[in-house]
């Protein structure tokens, strides 16, 4: 039997190039051209060391803010509009006045701005109230009044702000529509009287919508970034909406899978430990890369405006490379941080065929021994 030892080495090792793989070894991704081959494939490849952690961590990108930048800051709407209840109150100099009453030389008038954005005052007539601030209409009623009543005096009250109504919906617990007082309301402030997210903070996203305008932001930011909590005007409309995050792990890895982030914030580390980390015999520590979009004023900062100008658009495909060989390394996993959708890709080692033929044939060898050892016996 031991001449037949070869025999099945020889068949076996000529088989050995047709056997599956996990994907392309990391050699073939780290080519002498791979950087000429990335801009040409429109992606830029990048060694994660320690300056390019530092500058990722670094870097923020532009607020939520910027999509409602015509806003003035303080973004407080004082305007009165259709639908608003008042209170007008008048007092008078004299007893004999027109709006004095056996109690005193008062009157309080209840008006609703009509349809046609106007409200009615005795003796004033119909005074436009649509667009005006609370000041603006007071000053209105009693420039109307004078010559009318004695020495007017008048002041107005907001009872209800119904035309500067903000919408609530989606993932929260009490949606519906939420009047802003005359100081205004924030974005979280809205949230919180429509009962806040059923969900998890950083598993929320909030959408605001005003006109054509519209932009998003993980709840979670808007506390961390006050800048991001910015102030809701009349007609905004705003979506809370549960978006678990997730990242994809392929390759060399014991288990290839979709993982939710169970966490606010997960490391490369700890992502490579939830898929059971590298797979022995088959994953080359040197080939550890990381697929995701990044903003490419951060590339810029990465690169510098050569590359950053050779792409066109807001959001540039970027794959970084770790190399677990290095010490380091391991510790830049440990704060290098994972986002939404993010790709890991562990490459093949370039033995893991040999590795994957001596699986293969390793209980047949001891089967071959075994019987050699009968026959000699």
């Amino acid at each position: 039997m031991r001449f037949l030892i070869p025999v099945f080495l020889a068949f076996s090792l000529a088989g050995c190039g047709s056997l599956p793989g996990q994907g392309p070894t990391a050699i073939t991704i780290t080519s002498d051209d791979i950087e000429g081959d990335a801009l040409r494939s429109d992606y830029v490849l990048l060694a994660l060391d320690r300056a390019t952690v530092n500058t990722v961590h670094k870097y923020r990108p532009k607020p939520f803010s910027r999509h409602f930048a015509s806003v003035p800051d303080r973004g407080r709407s004082t305007r009165l509009g259709i639908g608003d209840r008042l209170v007008v109150t008048i007092w008078e100099a004299a007893s004999e006045g027109l709006f004095s009453t056996a109690d005193g030389k008062q009157v309080s008038v209840p008006v609703v701005v009509d349809e046609s954005g106007y409200i009615f005052i005795p003796y004033a007539g119909r005074i436009q109230a649509n667009g005006l601030s609370v000041e603006g209409l007071r000053v209105s009623i009693q420039e109307r009044l004078k010559g009318k009543a004695i020495e007017p005096q008048v002041l107005v009250m907001v009872e209800g702000n119904e035309s500067s109504g903000v919408v609530v919906v989606g993932d929260v617990t009490k949606p519906g529509q939420y009047t802003m007082s005359v100081r205004g309301m924030r974005l979280l402030e809205a949230v919180a009287r429509a009962g806040g997210s059923r969900q998890a903070t950083y598993e929320t996203v909030v959408t605001v919508k005003r006109g054509n305008k519209s932009g998003e932001a993980r709840l979670v930011d808007l506390i961390e970034y006050p800048e991001n909590n910015i102030w809701l005007t009349p007609g905004d409309n705003v979506l809370v909406t549960h978006k678990p995050r997730t990242f994809s792990a392929f390759g060399a890895v014991q288990s290839t899978q979709l993982v939710p982030f169970k966490t606010e914030s997960v490391t490369l580390a700890e992502g490579l430990a939830q898929v059971g980390g590298l797979k022995d015999f088959f994953a080359d520590a040197a080939g550890i890369f990381l697929f995701r979009f990044e903003d490419r004023e951060l590339l810029r900062r990465l690169k510098g405006d050569e590359v950053a100008n050779k792409f066109d658009r807001s959001r540039v495909p970027v794959v970084y490379k770790l190399n677990l060989r290095e010490a380091e390394a391991f510790f830049l996993a440990r704060t290098f941080e994972m986002r939404d959708k993010d790709i890991i890709y562990v490459a093949n080692h370039p033995t893991a065929e040999f590795g994957k033929f001596l699986q293969i044939i390793g209980p047949l060898l001891s089967s071959a021994n075994t019987v050699n050892a009968l026959t000699t016996n």
